[in-house]
């Protein structure tokens, strides 16, 4: 089985998403699985986790309600307000839908880098846990110690890290890629976490080329190990710098040296045991 572990589908007016432009050609329009379905096609693509896109529980709603009627969408990670101890029903909720299979909140965005170490925020990792749902870690690479230490903390949660913890393509430096080397180093050794192999050509200079992705691409690969790594489009995001077709066929020449075993890890096999896709 070959999976997408990273979409998103959307509608702008519904007016929730927040973080985008409105004056964007590419984002600022709605995306549907009609749109998807003839790149899922072309690639062979049997299933995709279906990602939230905006930072409240009614997208979580509409997106489950788009997986009960999308026969490939075989999973959804949602979003619960990590501030707000009362979602804990909701979380519960949203755990009994067969298709809802964990959360991400938007850290990324969030401007305290230490958020995910508050007090407040804790129960929701402990729900995760308790409800063995997984965690989707948005960040980027100054967040990298505080995931350490929280998926270190909860070393039962089943998580992943989105994007390859999105390093600095386009500012590539010597220091920065060791600052982010070293810290995905440390998360493949010290915890259990899974790494998506996705976005980075929207960390990309414009123009990118394959070269300019493979130091990171066999980082990641080679400190997580391909049973540990799982390829996602981004799509539509990617669609900032490439099309589904550029992205899937960047990744294909990156993980062209390895093993046939090794390739139905990262196209499939990660990403079904990770979020429980029967095939």
């Amino acid at each position: 089985m070959k999976i997408d572990a990273h979409q998103h589908f959307w509608n702008p007016a519904r007016g929730d998403y927040d973080w985008m432009p409105m004056d964007n050609e590419i984002l600022a329009r709605p995306y549907a699985p009609a749109d998807l379905m003839p790149h899922l096609a072309d690639y062979g693509i049997d299933a995709t986790i279906l990602v939230q896109a905006a930072a409240t529980v009614h997208e979580t709603e509409y997106m489950l309600g788009i997986a009960d009627a999308t026969p490939f969408v075989a999973g959804v990670v949602g979003w619960v307000d990590f501030e707000n101890p009362a979602d804990l029903e909701v979380l519960k909720r949203l755990s009994k839908h067969p298709k809802f299979k964990g959360v991400r909140p938007m850290i990324q965005d969030i401007p305290d880098v230490n958020w995910m170490l508050r007090d407040d925020v804790q129960w929701a990792f402990r729900a995760i846990c308790e409800l063995d749902l997984t965690f989707d870690a948005l960040g980027f690479p100054p967040h990298l110690d505080n995931f350490l230490t929280i998926l270190k903390r909860y070393p039962d949660m089943r998580a992943v890290i989105d994007h390859c913890m999105k390093p600095q393509i386009r500012d590539h430096s010597a220091d920065n890629f060791r600052f982010w080397a070293d810290g995905m180093a440390r998360l493949a050794q010290e915890t259990r976490t899974c790494c998506k192999f996705s976005a980075l050509v929207t960390e990309a200079n414009p123009g990118w080329i394959v070269e300019d992705l493979k130091p990171y691409a066999d980082h990641v690969v080679s400190a997580f190990g391909a049973d540990r790594v799982m390829w996602g489009s981004d799509w539509p995001v990617c669609r900032l710098a490439a099309s589904y077709e550029a992205w899937h066929t960047a990744a294909e020449a990156l993980t062209i040296g390895l093993t046939a075993s090794e390739k139905t890890e990262i196209y499939g096999g990660t990403a079904a045991r990770f979020y429980r896709i029967d095939g």
